[in-house]
């Protein structure tokens, strides 16, 4: 089902029969889709962990970032207080 966001407002009930019927609704804004408003049932529920993403621990043997808080505020601190 396709439905503008003023359906939302005035069509709410057949937005939620079809939401019943186990139907995406694709919301649009403007002639353009922007949402889409996926049944509970229909979604997929995962444990995702954060060692399970591929980017953790990408900078592990980064010698710079040995001590994160002081790497923080060397990257916090003005261009040119090293110079004066």
């Amino acid at each position: 089902m396709v439905a503008s966001v003023l359906d939302l407002r005035t069509k709410m009930k057949d937005i939620m029969q079809a939401l019943d019927r186990n139907e995406k609704v694709t919301l649009t804004r403007r002639g353009k889709r922007f949402a889409v408003i996926v049944p509970y049932e229909l979604t997929q529920e995962t444990d995702l962990k954060v060692e399970d993403s591929p980017c953790f621990g990408m900078w592990a043997d980064r010698e710079d970032m040995a001590d994160p808080v002081e790497y923080v505020e060397n990257l916090r601190k003005g261009r040119f207080e090293d110079a004066f």
